[in-house]
């Protein structure tokens, strides 16, 4: 039944952000046989990025939201990736999650919450997915949060 995604998407309130340009040398997604491959994400949504670092000045509540935001933007270049189409998502297969954190922060699995959640509201069963989530000392633009994720199209 098609549009049965787009139909959640409206059940749930969201509306997909325009996919993001690069800012560097790479392309937003890859497709290679039934797999995409969505490069990292950061933690901006329109023209609000939310920066700065987990455990010294942003708290967890922050930090989901801004994995929210990459979940959003990666949500985008999928659909881009389908054609328009996100019934053909068969399934996440992995998420990766960097949390830009203080260097005692030791909660990245939390903050990336904000990603794995969002993915399994839209997607149920076929959200969930295997997963790393990580601190690191920074992220580009000095974003709070990157996540990339890989999907299984059909």
């Amino acid at each position: 039944m098609a549009g049965r995604i787009d139909a959640r998407l409206k059940e749930l309130g969201i509306t997909l952000p325009a996919g993001s340009t690069p800012a560097a040398n790479y392309i937003p997604y890859v497709v290679t046989g039934n797999l995409v491959f969505i490069a990292g994400q950061v933690s901006r949504l329109g023209d609000e990025l939310i920066k700065g670092k987990l455990g010294a000045g942003l708290d967890i509540a922050t930090g989901q939201k801004a994995a929210r935001y990459c979940g959003l933007n990666i949500l985008a270049h999928l659909k881009n990736a389908c054609g328009g189409d996100l019934d053909r998502v068969r399934r996440c297969v992995k998420v990766g999650g960097f949390v830009n954190g203080a260097p005692d922060f030791i909660d990245p699995p939390q903050v990336v919450n904000g990603a794995s959640d969002l993915l399994v509201s839209i997607f149920g069963d076929a959200g969930k997915h295997a997963r790393f989530a990580l601190a690191v000392a920074s992220l580009p633009q000095g974003a709070a949060v990157e996540v990339d994720a890989v999907f299984e199209i059909g």
